[in-house]
């Protein structure tokens, strides 16, 4: 199957508050695990044309984008003899980083200012696929290829 990527896609334009808000998770990770918040769907083109319901479902559970919100005591360590990992550890919180699609602990937390709800997942901490090099470019990705 051959992926298109002929057409031009349009950067995300909002803010990186816009992007990832200010929420408490309610939640303290544990073990090896990483706490990310992912990146929240836009509510409007950018024409403002206000997206559908399954417009916005479908870039919810696409996203892989996330912001690492906090990283468990055990992360990046051995198992064994829970000295840390001779690389380092894969991101630190704050980051912006590329997450799996499917698994993890999805919850949504509703926020105060009546936009989309926030989304985030509990998840190993190898399962942090890259870094993100900036928010100008978090911009440019695309939550999923068509």
């Amino acid at each position: 199957m051959a992926i298109d990527v002929s057409h031009k896609h349009e950067p995300d334009l909002r803010t990186e508050k816009e992007c990832f808000p200010d929420i408490d998770p309610g939640i303290d990770v544990a073990g090896d695990r990483v706490l990310v918040q992912l990146r929240r769907e836009k509510t409007t083109s950018k024409g403002g044309i206000i997206l559908v319901d399954e417009t916005k479902a479908t870039l919810r559970y696409n996203e892989t984008v996330a912001k690492v919100i906090q990283i468990g005591p055990l992360a990046y360590m051995s198992p064994d003899t829970l000295e840390p990992w001779p690389e380092g550890p894969w991101c630190k919180v704050g980051d912006l980083v590329r997450t799996i699609k499917y698994g993890g602990d999805r919850f949504v937390v509703s926020p105060d200012d009546e936009e989309a709800p926030v989304i985030f997942i509990t998840i190993q901490a190898r399962e942090i696929i890259s870094r993100i090099r900036s928010f100008e470019h978090a911009q440019r990705m695309k939550a999923f290829v068509d």
